[in-house]
């Protein structure tokens, strides 16, 4: 049976390719290298659908410049999986085989994974799950399919544990659709960025500082130097034109003694 299959989804599970080699399967062989990527979830959160990319020398696909001349890239196969509740615990566990097989010989690029809210009701009937608290990292030379200009790539020679602190953010969005949207405030973007071609594990563990939530309401009219109002967990208030501030976050937590 398909390694990659039987451990991330255990039944036959068919993948789209784009490019040349189009309505392929990966076929790792047996016994093949894996990577295993462990995510470790805290309450209210639920381990994200693990977003991963695999590559092809072999199947190559064939592009045109600006100047209609012609070059080939490495062509590429996307699939989706979702990693599996290991017992009763706050554990999720996939496992990617480094070789995906067949004719092209795919070869494991990146993989997207992470956590976001599996409920939001909490906060209010009213608020939907956003993004944040994302990881990508990976394991060649190319970029991923998502790629901030503003967020640095951290080299990792073995393997990678990764625990990250994160806050609750409600952004109330009044211009266009008006909706409430709770996103995980962390470090840096909404991805985290990290190339570790030797790892075979993955350790994602987010904290996720739930009593610790800022507030954010868009301003109902777009003019210059109208801001969206930044409220935290200690009173304090911004209207700087930035998302709320990790740093401060940060800070308003561990002055209270809070680890």
């Amino acid at each position: 049976m398909n390694m990659l299959v039987r451990h991330a989804m255990g039944s036959l599970l068919l993948f789209s390719v784009s490019g040349c080699a189009q309505n392929q399967t990966l076929s790792p062989p047996p016994g093949g290298e894996e990577v295993s990527i462990t995510v470790k979830v805290p309450p209210n959160l639920a381990a994200e659908p693990m977003r991963v990319m695999y590559r092809s020398e072999k199947c190559s696909i064939k592009r045109s410049g600006a100047d209609w001349s012609s070059y080939e890239e490495d062509g590429y196969l996307s699939t989706t999986i979702q990693p599996q509740q290991q017992g009763q615990s706050d554990i999720y566990e996939a496992k990617l085989a480094i070789n995906g097989g067949s004719r092209c010989q795919w070869q494991l690029s990146n993989v997207t994974f992470g956590v976001t809210y599996a409920n939001t009701t909490h906060f209010g009937d009213t608020v939907r799950a956003g993004p944040g608290g994302g990881i990508i990292v990976m394991f060649d030379q190319h970029l991923p399919q998502q790629r901030s200009a503003f967020e640095p790539t951290r080299k990792v020679s073995g393997d990678l544990l990764i625990r990250k602190d994160y806050y609750p953010w409600i952004n109330e969005q009044l211009i266009g659709k008006h909706e409430n949207v709770a996103w995980i405030v962390g470090e840096g973007e909404i991805y985290s960025y990290y190339r570790a071609p030797n790892a075979r594990k993955l350790t994602f563990e987010p904290v996720l500082h739930a009593d610790y939530v800022v507030y954010s309401v868009e301003s109902k009219v777009q003019k210059v130097g109208s801001y969206p109002q930044n409220t935290y967990p200690d009173g304090s208030v911004t209207a700087d034109g930035n998302k709320p501030s990790f740093k401060k976050l940060q800070a308003i937590r561990l002055s209270k003694g809070n680890k």
